[in-house]
């Protein structure tokens, strides 16, 4: 690459792309091992800009020793580096150079990179959440992370044409089912350690196992609204986001037999032999739900969701945008996370 000192640049912006989700997810990371090449790196490079911004405001630039004004400096800088990029297509930042390489190929632009900014600056200024709040930030924070891999796998090869709007649903409601799973097991962390209540009212020192139930329930309904989604992927997408989505859908079980008071304690994983055993049955499955149609989805107590309907699904509007679905004002919520 000695002539294209660009190509060589992009090339090494891509490889640190891949160092950062190798390092903090093996969840993800696995599931990326069944994309093509391309795919791959495009999912790395979104994934290592989310994590990136996520450790500014979770504790490594205040490890760093930076004040909250200088945290919240670092997050301005890191959200202004990325809308340069998208504009010009380069970055002096590495992550963001990658990140802006897969956003222009895919179509990923600030009505996405936005929200998600915006909810990690809400994490540096708002410690408890009321419904509306809690809506918009989840969409912000993990909604639009799936709406911008929808980005990805919309331009791989063999990707079946139509069927947008069940995409666009599958694609948030998955993102909203892993951040709450994220809240859920992170209930004793994010409290006594970055002091954020994300349950509106609830202390968690009183949860319970009513609440935990009710919670898993509606995390079941997005997992279920998700595998609609599947069957309109590539088949290496359709693979991997399966994949990622029964390596959750794991973590789901294991939470429902821990009693809610050991939650502000304890923290669920699952072990590496359960997630290489996920991986096979995904890789011997082949191509998981290869036929569309729509899924029977339980209902369950509302906690995260708005009235009659789960958030709001009808397109990618952000929630309180002017769209078809309910918005993010009518939500009612018991618990959050």
């Amino acid at each position: 690459m000695g002539n294209d000192p660009l190509g060589q640049y992009s090339e090494t912006a891509r490889r640190s792309s891949a160092v950062v989700i190798k390092s903090y997810s093996t969840s993800f990371g696995m599931a990326c091992l069944l994309l093509g090449a391309r795919a791959r790196r495009d999912i790395e490079n979104i994934y290592a800009l989310v994590r990136v911004a996520d450790e500014v405001v979770d504790g490594a630039a205040a490890a760093a020793g930076l004040g909250s004004e200088a945290v919240c400096a670092q997050l301005d800088a890191l959200e202004q580096e990325t809308e340069q990029a998208l504009r010009s297509g380069y970055s002096t930042n590495m992550v963001v150079h990658a990140f802006a390489g897969t956003a222009r190929r895919t179509g990923i632009d600030s009505a996405l990179t936005r929200p998600f900014f915006a909810s990690m600056r809400t994490d540096l200024s708002q410690n408890t959440h009321s419904p509306d709040t809690l809506a918009a930030y989840i969409y912000g924070s993990a909604e639009v992370v799936g709406l911008m891999c929808l980005k990805v796998f919309l331009v791989m090869e063999d990707a079946p044409a139509g069927h947008e709007q069940q995409l666009l649903d599958s694609a948030r409601s998955l993102g909203a089912a892993f951040q709450k799973i994220n809240f859920l097991r992170d209930l004793g962390a994010d409290s006594a350690e970055l002091g954020r209540l994300y349950f509106p009212g609830l202390d968690p020192g009183a949860f319970t196992d009513r609440h935990k139930d009710a919670l898993l329930s509606e995390i079941r309904q997005d997992l279920a609204i998700a595998r609609a989604g599947m069957p309109f992927l590539a088949p290496p997408a359709r693979r991997a986001v399966r994949l990622a989505h029964d390596l959750f859908a794991a973590l789901v079980t294991r939470l429902a037999r821990i009693p809610a008071a050991r939650l502000a304690d304890k923290r669920v994983r699952v072990p590496g032999w359960q997630k290489a055993y996920i991986a096979a049955k995904v890789c011997v499955r082949g191509n998981p739900g290869t036929t569309g149609g729509n899924v029977a989805v339980p209902q369950s107590p509302q906690i995260l969701q708005s009235k009659g309907n789960p958030r709001p699904l009808a397109n990618s509007t952000p929630p309180g945008a002017a769209g078809t679905g309910p918005s993010v004002s009518e939500a009612t919520v018991e618990v959050s996370s």
